[in-house]
């Protein structure tokens, strides 16, 4: 048995008496268990814990170097199982040359690595590669293995390595103070060679809280389960959480002639990164005692400042008066030539406090001038708690990379966003966003350009009366009513359909949402 990231030797002492019980003297347990840790405190600390079960044996059993040194020196495949809990350390954090190593080796299984790969990645792809043919994994991983686009081609090398995978998930966070949700991943059956057209077992169990999974048999927790189809592409594992109607439903709606991406209809770009807000992101007040009127663009900064599906020129000053910062200091070419001496002492305040020598305004020259401001037909939430919500923008206004823009390729921008309000676009952004540990949907441009879509926006609820309703907090209303108008009427679906869209999307919805009252419970349990 491998751990590539032992720790302080929490797992190898577990199965270091699981080895004794069977039999294997600790002058062996070497040659039976190894542990890898890259910290010397932490190394020291996992041979200090064996120590009282296997005596001397300890100092043989953990290795105290880089894994992916050590992995390189090892001939593979090497062992008939692997557990651990390996680190979650962003790309650019993780230091040479322990980075280059486990990209290559990466390369050298046939994956494709990016600045975007977490250093978990690495490490789950050289411990598959470690397993003599029948062997077993069974790793802590972050929830990201099933939604983040960086891992997808990992999702697929994992089917075409073994037989039979199971997802244990859980909608109470398993670490206390870690706003970080984790998934356990137990792959059976490792094959010899990978193959494509494996056939491989893939079953998801969503627990409700930690104590159903740790009270629970593990082969008693594992036939609970329902083995899921799936897909060798970029479909996100995020779908195994509905049950097997769900997922045949919504893929089929995907692939009809009924439905299209968002992108058929519009385009989604970030907002106006500004690279300082603080500087750049101004309220009314601070504009006229600065004496910056003349150089400022209307803005929403926030998406608390969109309350319904439109925002007007009367919404949008009514946030000005209140002392929003909505207003964005947006020099253009021309009048960078010639600035106020009032402008001119705003940017020298801006370079005494070094607003210049972070990274997006120290790419840019002059680093004051911000790039790519224009006027959206609409926005688009990037972080959502219970509903994608799309905005009309009537009111001149540009937005912060906080919110999204979206542009019409062609249909009047209201029509598109109206359409938006159904339990197809809600039920489809659950699937093609992500979430975390605070239970908060994310949606970047590439997988808002995917919600599905009616093909033809051929009517919906008037964005009016849509606005009025979602101020009022009635969008439950609103997503009835279109119901009607956009899915039966329009689209042709029955309302068994409508009624199974619908579990689609609260169901998915509410699992994140227990994650975050969960998370929020606990914080005041801390405060008391």
């Amino acid at each position: 048995m491998l751990e590539p990231s032992c720790g302080d030797g929490a797992f190898l002492e577990a199965a270091a008496r699981r080895l004794l019980s069977l039999g294997v003297t600790p002058a062996k347990i070497p040659l039976h268990l190894t542990g890898v840790e890259i910290v010397t405190a932490e190394a020291r600390a996992a041979m200090d814990r064996l120590r009282p079960s296997i005596g001397k044996s300890a100092d043989s059993v953990v290795r105290n170097c880089d894994f992916f040194g050590w992995w390189e020196g090892v001939d593979q495949p090497s062992f008939n199982v692997i557990v651990g809990n390996p680190p979650f350390i962003r790309y650019q954090s993780f230091p040479e040359p322990h980075r280059t190593r486990a990209m290559a080796i990466m390369g050298d299984q046939g994956l494709k690595p990016n600045r975007l790969t977490n250093i978990w990645v690495p490490f789950v792809v050289a411990a598959t590669a470690s397993l003599k043919p029948g062997g077993r994994l069974a790793l802590v991983l972050p929830a990201e293995i099933l939604q983040v686009t960086y891992a997808a081609q990992l999702r697929s090398y994992l089917t075409d390595h073994f037989e039979r995978i199971d997802v244990i998930a859980c909608n109470e966070l398993f670490f206390e103070n870690a706003e970080q949700e984790v998934i356990l991943l137990l792959a059976d059956g490792a094959l010899a060679s990978a193959s494509e057209g494996n056939d491989c077992r893939v079953a998801l169990t969503a627990a409700e809280t930690v104590s159903d999974i740790t009270a629970s048999k593990p082969a008693l927790l594992l036939e609970r389960a329902e083995v899921k189809t799936i897909r060798h592409d970029s479909e996100k594992w995020l779908k195994y959480f509905l049950d097997n109607r769900q997922i045949t439903f919504m893929r089929a709606l995907k692939e009809a002639e009924i439905t299209a991406p968002m992108s058929a209809h519009a385009s989604i770009d970030v907002g106006v990164v500004t690279g300082k807000n603080e500087f750049f992101v101004l309220s009314a007040d601070q504009v006229t005692a600065l004496g910056l009127e003349g150089y400022t663009t209307p803005l929403v900064s926030r998406s608390a400042q969109l309350k319904g599906s439109q925002i007007g020129k009367a919404d949008w000053k009514s946030l000005a008066a209140a002392g929003d910062r909505v207003h964005l200091l947006n020099i253009s070419r021309m009048q960078a030539g010639e600035l106020s001496a009032k402008l001119r002492l705003y940017i020298e305040e801006g370079e005494r406090k070094e607003f210049h020598t972070g990274y997006k305004c120290s790419i840019r020259e002059p680093w004051y001038l911000v790039p790519s401001v224009w006027v959206p037909d609409g926005f688009a939430f990037r972080q959502i708690y219970d509903f994608p919500r799309m905005v009309l923008n009537a009111s001149g206004a540009t937005s912060t990379d906080t919110i999204h823009r979206l542009r019409s390729k062609g249909a009047k921008p209201e029509r598109i966003i109206a359409n938006t309000y159904t339990w197809l676009t809600a039920a489809s952004a659950e699937i093609e966003g992500r979430s975390y540990g605070g239970g908060v949907l994310e949606l970047e441009p590439t997988e808002a350009e995917r919600l599905m879509m009616p093909a033809k926006l051929n009517g919906a609820m008037s964005l009016t009366e849509v606005d009025q309703l979602v101020r009022a907090g009635r969008l439950d209303s609103v997503l009835e009513d279109n119901a009607r108008i956009v899915l039966r009427d329009h689209m042709g679906l029955s309302a068994a359909d409508c009624t199974l869209l619908k579990s689609v999307w609260t169901k998915m919805r509410d699992r994140r949402n227990s994650r975050r009252r969960g998370a929020r419970k606990a914080a005041q349990g801390d405060v008391v």
